[in-house]
């Protein structure tokens, strides 16, 4: 499995979420099993550049190669100038965004709805692999399969696409106004990828080794993204590698595992945002670990009210100790995937 000239682990592949797919937890997915992982989008907007937001995104310290990041704008002279920007802060693969549903980055004609201006959406991929080939970085390309069902051109741009120089295009199964709601089809997804020479990653609902199985097998992609699914189990990447290897499924991980995984993750969590802002955001991510565990949720309420970071890794140590005590290995568990779905980008 190939980027370009950068050859990957494997092709399991971790979605760029906004609000979640930070460096530590980028890192965690790698260390888990993800063969690959892209940032959480960053502007193009140069003013932004310097905020704290962005400039935390732009942080790649310690992080495994290959460090892709995601750009999104509407501007093609912007964009690869944001490309260069994130480049000489460690990027080794540019990720254009024309898949995010969101509102608030659609209304300024960003995102999937780049998908309704193919003229734009050339002009900025033309850009950005101009920005990037003198510096040997491959871009890539992450969609949905349209505006909407009666519009649907995944095909169509991702051809132009190719021909532009772009290495590799992702698809999630669904159109912009869609949003996360229904299923994710993936015929578009098969005719991507017969249309198209570069590889093709498959997105969307992607939440067992099962799937994931059946998803390549019936498109014919050649690596499948997961986002939603990795929040909280993001050993769900190991889980999909020994499936696809053996057509058998591996042990629950161990309870005191988990809780050895999610310290670490905390640590690196703090480090990278601080006491305030880390205890805070660190809220969402430990919600996803414990939510559909006996006695989840209840921990999940009184977690929140913590707003002290070791006293947040304190609880969370003692109750997954608590835990660990009844089971060895990790429960069985509901769905602990369905918050509202406003954090993945595209």
């Amino acid at each position: 499995m190939r980027i370009g000239a950068i050859e990957l682990p494997n092709r399991l592949f971790v979605a760029p979420m906004a609000g979640v797919t930070d460096r530590p937890f980028r890192q965690l997915c790698k260390r888990l099993g993800a063969g690959y992982a892209v940032s959480e989008m960053v502007t193009a907007r140069k003013d932004l550049w310097p905020s704290l937001k962005t400039s935390r995104r732009a942080n790649h310290d310690g992080e495994t190669a290959p460090i892709a990041v995601q750009i999104a704008g509407t501007d093609a002279p912007m964009m690869a100038e944001a490309a260069a920007y994130n480049i000489d802060r460690g990027a080794q693969i540019i990720d254009i965004n024309m898949g995010c549903p969101a509102k608030k980055v659609c209304n300024k004609w960003a995102g999937s709805a780049l998908m309704q201006d193919e003229p734009l959406a050339l002009a900025i991929i033309e850009a950005v692999v101009a920005a990037c080939t003198p510096r040997g970085v491959p871009v890539t390309l992450k969609m949905r399969t349209g505006w909407r069902a009666s519009e649907r051109n995944a095909v169509a741009l991702a051809r132009a696409a190719e021909s532009a120089g772009v290495a590799l295009v992702a698809v999630h199964g669904r159109t912009r106004e869609q949003g996360y709601t229904g299923a994710a089809e993936y015929d578009t997804i098969a005719a991507v990828k017969a249309a198209l020479a570069i590889p093709v990653a498959a997105n969307g609902d992607i939440d067992s080794p099962e799937k994931a199985a059946q998803v390549l097998a019936r498109t014919g992609v050649d690596a499948v993204m997961i986002g939603r699914a990795a929040q909280g189990r993001p050993w769900i990447f190991g889980d999909v590698a020994h499936y696809l290897a053996t057509g058998t499924h591996r042990s629950a991980p161990q309870v005191r595992e988990v809780k050895a995984w999610l310290v670490e993750h905390l640590h690196d969590h703090y480090a990278l945002y601080g006491e305030l802002a880390g205890v805070r955001t660190a809220r969402k991510h430990i919600g996803w670990a414990v939510r559909a565990l006996p006695g989840g949720e209840a921990f999940r309420a009184r977690m929140n009210a913590i707003e002290n970071c070791e006293q947040q890794l304190r609880a969370v140590s003692d109750w997954f100790d608590a835990l660990a005590e009844r089971h060895h290995r990790l429960p069985a568990t509901t769905d602990c995937n369905d918050d509202e779905p406003l954090l993945e980008a595209a």
